[in-house]
């Protein structure tokens, strides 16, 4: 499909800088098929989902992964994407060309990277030095890698070590937040709770591909970065067993939901699943293994705009992204949500 197809105009002032506190105050616009589109908060949840609907978590964790180097007398700005083993991870480079195998790269805080090669995709492959942990090192020189969107209108702060990480942040590996979950709060898990709506965990971890614009002129043409995940045994057994009995399975963002299509066979299964996924959702395509989505407002001619026309259609997409803006709903990462339940 043309990438044009899945452009719109978005008033820049609606971009989120910051989020609502409390963050369950934030304004959720719930899409189905057939009604009207209606104006909620994201608190309002115990009052849509019924007992026995289960949502599903992305329990990964940002970890500070946007450095800044010297190699000589060249800056280097690298924003880690994907571990390849313990010592070794894929990024994004500004000043790549200045990179080249055996260079050895001084992050600050004693931390430093041998340069070992440069992907097909330009992301240079980084073998950080010395024996304790990379993510160790990583609290030494890092930062918080804010989205693009963000942090070419400000700087990362404190704040943001707290605001960009959800409550459900466990497992370390992301280099972006899985935003849909940033929404949620221990009380509103205890209304979830006392409705009698179900949670299950996976793991993503989200790589900065994620933000990469799309260069392409067709879908067919685009690459997608894989990204590592995990579903075990005992979770897809539990989630497979909800729908069974009439429950839905809600994904609470779109690397959920990815991960959840990744795992799922065309019976509709999910089964257990550990590796990488390079899942790319576009309208035709079936889903297998959820009922809905809360997620984001997400950018123009984006993958995850494009995942979103697939579940509920591209022109019922574009209607409910018009309603938003004129409604001034806040967008991307630190934005407003929508609860798409197709």
């Amino acid at each position: 499909m043309r990438i044009d197809l899945f452009d719109f105009e978005l008033p820049q002032d609606l971009i989120a800088l910051r989020p609502v506190a409390p963050r369950d105050t934030a304004r959720m616009l719930v899409v189905d098929d057939e009604k009207d589109f209606a104006d909620r908060i994201v608190r309002d949840l115990p009052d849509i989902l019924a007992p026995g609907d289960v949502l599903v978590f992305n329990d990964t964790r940002v970890i500070p992964a946007q450095l800044e180097g010297q190699r000589g007398d060249a800056r280097i700005g690298a924003t880690l994407h994907k571990r390849i083993d313990l010592r070794r991870w894929q990024a994004f480079v500004r000043n790549a060309k200045r990179c080249r195998p055996g260079d050895r790269v001084e992050f600050g805080g004693g931390v430093t990277a041998l340069v070992e090669g440069r992907g097909e995709d330009g992301s240079i492959t980084f073998a950080f030095e010395g024996e304790e942990p990379v993510e160790v090192l990583l609290e030494r020189a890092g930062r918080m890698p804010l989205p693009p969107y963000i942090a070419g209108k400000r700087p990362a702060d404190e704040r943001d070590e707290r605001d960009y990480q959800t409550m459900f942040a466990a497992r370390d590996g992301a280099v972006a937040a899985p935003t849909a979950a940033l929404h949620f709060t221990p009380e509103l898990i205890a209304a979830l709770d006392a409705r009698g709506v179900a949670r299950e965990t996976l793991t993503l971890h989200v790589g900065a591909g994620t933000f990469l614009p799309v260069k392409v002129d067709d879908t067919d043409d685009h690459r997608m970065h894989s990204e590592w995940g995990r579903i075990d045994a005992a979770t897809a057994d539990r989630l497979n067993a909800a729908r069974q009995r009439g429950g839905r399975v809600i994904a609470v963002g779109t690397t959920s939901l990815r991960l959840l299509e990744s795992a799922a066979g065309a019976d509709g299964v999910i089964r257990p699943f550990e590796g990488d996924t390079a899942i790319f959702i576009t309208p035709g395509y079936t889903f297998r293994a959820i009922d809905g989505l809360m997620t984001n407002f997400h950018l123009p001619k984006s993958t995850l705009f494009m995942l979103v026309s697939a579940l509920m259609g591209r022109e019922r997409m574009r209607a409910v992204y018009t309603q938003a803006i004129e409604r001034k709903y806040r967008f991307y990462s630190y934005g407003d949500s929508s609860l798409l339940l197709p």
